[in-house]
This record gives structure tokens, sequence and C-alpha cells, in this order.
């Protein structure tokens, strides 16, 4: 029996390749929070109420500015890594959907109607006639974790997952996800924002429902940023993932797509929604009409169907590509072999092979390699849904795979 691969390589090895699996935006966000704690730690610099997240400030002297320094900055060594560590998947996994600018626009976003909100809320509630509380107008807030709340929200809904699993400790419903991590933090950390993390729940809910749809920009914006040849360096990178490479079920809102979403609110839908506090997600079928809110099959991937079949293409793409038939190059030649025995097998039409080159086209815009991306969607029977959930874990696996054959090469 074949020994495991992965259990081979070494810890740098595997940080190497858990780094290099991180998408382009995410990767730079988690680098600048970490380099600022670094050089304010180097420098001694601990005047956070100078670009703190202060509600007075903001509106007496119009220190807009604040609204994005507080994000970056972190008051201590566990609150950059614990925001940083919950930052990395939740990125990689919007940015995977979403492409790597519409991530970035989208964290501008976040951060923005987070402090609008904080700074509506915190007057309203401290000059209110029935009971004021005025200390909120002096509260200085930093970190990252509000733009991560607004993140966890989306990211739940995308998922169309019935429950969550809260520290690995017990499951709670999806839609109560947010809001019982935002009550486990005021009790288990001393010195959380509780208005800061409330106002990111609120912006997250406030974007799957639509209410921002038309401060989103339409896909040509994001052409055109991809486009421009200041940027080609950063496209050019091996983590930038272009926003016309998404998958079909991750389009979130944009003004152009979503003509339906404001008279859909009007005639009393968004009442209903906030009765559930969460978008349904529901597997649609042919006969079935779009999410306006998130465009395109918006397949549930929790759905015990979806699951069932990517574990079955899973572990037959594991057996595929871990097939070591010829010691002289055995990843290309299993790729090699699966591929063309997946061609001679199937028996298609002309649309199907039409609609099999489509897919294939955006799961290379993605980011995958062809022939990798070629088996996936092969293994996933055309499913290109399917097809990256298999990409996304097998990705590790290939790259572990490289890496050992080329020790074993150089006889290292």
């Amino acid at each position: 029996m074949r020994p495991n691969i992965i259990t081979e390589a070494g810890i740098p090895t595997r940080l190497n390749q858990w780094w290099s699996s991180i998408p382009f935006i995410t990767s730079g966000v988690v680098l600048i929070c970490g380099a600022i704690y670094l050089l304010c730690l180097l420098i001694g610099y601990d005047s956070y109420a100078e670009i703190c997240f202060l509600p007075s400030a903001v509106a007496s002297h119009f220190q807009v500015y604040r609204f994005y320094t507080s994000v970056l900055f972190h008051g201590s060594l566990l609150h950059v890594l614990f925001n940083m560590l919950a930052l990395v998947p939740l990125g990689t996994e919007l940015e995977r959907i979403m492409g790597s600018a519409r991530l970035l626009f989208l964290m501008f976003l976040l951060a923005t109607t987070n402090a609008t909100l904080h700074l509506t809320i915190a007057f309203l509630v401290a000059y209110n006639p029935l009971h004021p509380v005025p200390y909120l107008v002096d509260e200085c807030s930093i970190g990252f974790s509000g733009v991560i709340f607004s993140m966890i929200v989306i990211e739940t809904s995308l998922s169309g997952v019935q429950s969550r699993s809260v520290f690995g400790l017990f499951n709670v419903p999806a839609k109560w996800y947010a809001w019982i991590l935002l009550v486990l933090f005021q009790f288990l950390a001393s010195n959380v924002s509780l208005l800061g993390h409330l106002c990111g729940i609120l912006s997250g809910f406030a974007y799957t429902y639509g209410l921002f749809n038309y401060l989103l920009p339409g896909p040509s914006f994001y052409s055109k940023i991809e486009g421009l040849s200041a940027l080609s360096v950063c496209v050019r990178r091996p983590g930038f993932i272009l926003c016309t490479g998404g998958t079909t079920y991750g389009q979130l809102p944009t003004y152009s797509n979503t003509s339906a979403a404001p008279s859909a609110l009007i005639n009393g839908n968004f009442l209903r929604n906030l009765s559930s506090w969460m978008p349904n997600r529901q597997t649609p079928t042919a006969q079935e009409g779009e999410d306006p809110r998130f465009p395109g099959r918006a397949r549930t991937l929790g759905s015990a169907g979806a699951e069932s079949t990517a574990r079955e293409a899973n572990e037959n793409l594991h057996a595929r590509l871990l097939d070591n038939t010829t010691p002289s190059d055995p990843l290309t030649n299993s790729q090699h072999t699966v591929a063309n025995t997946v061609r001679a097998d199937a028996t298609v039409t002309a649309d199907q092979v039409d609609t099999f080159d489509e897919e294939l086209k955006k799961l290379v815009g993605m980011g995958f390699e062809k022939t990798q991306a070629e088996v996936a969607l092969a293994a996933a029977d055309g499913d290109p849904n399917v097809a990256v959930e298999i990409l996304m874990s097998q990705q590790v696996w290939l790259k572990f795979n490289r890496t050992v054959q080329i020790q074993r090469k150089h006889g290292c």
C-alpha cells in the first residue's frame, strides 16, 4: 500500500503550501495588518486614540480617515492573530467565488457601512431621551473583526448550509451563527466592542438582502480595473482571481443585474425575509427562477445530494490522481490516463461538449490548471460547482505530490 505523501512533508513545506493556496487579496490584507502591528510594536506606537474609530472625533472634526485606519490596526498579538486566522478561510472562500477585485471593493464597502452604522447608532443611543448612554460616542474601537462579522454573514448565506459548528464544540442553526458568535465573544473576551461587531452583522445582512445593490458597480467596472496597466503586476500574480472567472453560483449582487430587488423590498418580501433572519437557499430546478440577490444557479452547497456527489467525486479523483502506474512521472501520466479514460468511455452530444468546454473555461479563468480542471469536471459529471469543491480540496494534495517527487528525485 502506498504511504500518504502528505505525512512525508515537513512543517515548512506544509506552511508554504498553505500560504500559497491563499488568494491575492486575502493574503495581502493579512500581510498589511500583520506588518502594521509589528511596526507599531517595534517603534513603540500605542496612540490608538489617533487612529481608532471614535464617533465623537468623527462627528466633531470630520475625521473620516478613522473609518479605514481603525480596521487595519490591532491592540495585541492575540487580537491580530485571531482576526487574521478567522479572515483566511472566509476571505479565501469569498475571493474564489467573487474574484480578487470584487472582494477588495466589498471590504472597502463593508468598512464604510460598518463605520456609518456605528456612528449613527452610537449617537442615537447616546442622546436618546429615554435612557441615554453617552459613553458610546467616546468608545474607541480598532480591529478587522467588524468586517469579519460581515463576511461571516455573507459567506454563511452563500454556502446555503443549515448549521454551523461553533469552535468545533456544538452546532447551531446557520441563521443564528453570527449572533451566537457575537454573544460568546462578549462573555469570553474582555474589552470587546459590542457595537462594532453588531454593526458588522447588520452590514452583512443588508448586503445579502440587496440593500447595497445601488452601491455596487457592474462587471465592466471590475474588468476595467483588471485591465489597468498599472495593476498588471498584481493581476499576473498566481493568487489573483479574475472576477470574470467566478463560479456560476457565486455571482453576488450588482446594480446592473438586480433590478427587481427594490420592488421586492417594497411589496413585503423584505418583511418576510426579516422573519427568517437569513435568505433562504434552495436547490433550483430548470423551472425555478433565479434569486435576484444572487444571480446564477445558486446551488445549495449544503444539501445532502450535493454533499454526497461531492464526496463520491472527491474519492474518485483521489484514487485516479494518486494512482502511481508509471514511475517516470506518475502525476502527469495519471492525470492524462484519467482524462483519456473519461473521454473514451463517455458518449456525449455536441451540446454537452460545448457546455463542458464553457465550464472548463470558467474553471481555468479562476486560476486552476486546465488539465486538473478537466479531470475534476469530468469526475463531477460536468457539474462546475462540484468540480470547484474538488479542485479546492485537491490543490494542496497535488502540490505536495510534486514537492515530494522533486525531493525524491534529487535525493533530498
